[in-house]
């Protein structure tokens, strides 16, 4: 496990299962219908509950690089943010992962809410670059981190070996430009 202190808080990286984290907010890789289909979607709807499900249905939907927050249901975390990243090959893609991440830390601080895990947003069937993406998420999150917020800790969950030496290397070289 790899970490890094920003001003009060950190940013470390895991390798498991997002779903068995015990932080406030687990982070969905959602689709802009909140439909929670498979990937970490299906895996949070089935250890989750169909009360996720539900309250996104209520909801309805947000833009691609938007946000919402629902209950955890049934899983550790107390919440889900379903975070809409881009799909490859439809413009802006940087920009909208960047806007996704953003848009999920300030509803944490709207919320008054601590710790938080984020899978690798876009990259599975979105076909989003590892690489790109573990530089982005990484650079967005040691940025807010040293404004004014009251999030202590950024978990970045990856589940196979390889996604979460990706993002470790990414890590170790902003930690050296820090």
């Amino acid at each position: 496990m790899k970490e890094i202190k920003v001003k009060n808080s950190i940013i470390k990286l895991v390798q498991g299962d997002i779903t068995e984290l015990n932080t406030d907010v687990i982070v969905n890789a959602a689709n802009a219908q909140l439909i929670l289909g498979g990937g970490v979607a299906g895996a949070i709807r089935r250890k989750g509950g169909a009360a996720i499900q539900m309250e996104c249905d209520k909801i309805g939907g947000t833009f691609v690089g938007g946000a919402v927050i629902t209950t955890g249901g049934n899983l550790k975390a107390r919440h889900v943010i379903h975070a809409v990243g881009p799909r490859m090959g439809k413009g802006n893609e940087d920009i909208k992962l960047r806007s996704a991440v953003l848009n999920s830390f300030k509803l944490m601080d709207e919320h008054g809410l601590k710790t938080i895990a984020f899978p690798a947003i876009s990259t599975g069937i979105f076909g989003y670059p590892i690489d790109r993406c573990a530089k982005i998420m990484i650079l967005t999150a040691k940025e807010y981190l040293a404004g004014e917020t009251q999030i202590r800790e950024i978990v970045f969950c990856l589940f196979s070996e390889p996604d979460f030496e990706v993002f470790n290397e990414e890590l170790n070289q902003i930690s050296k430009t820090y």
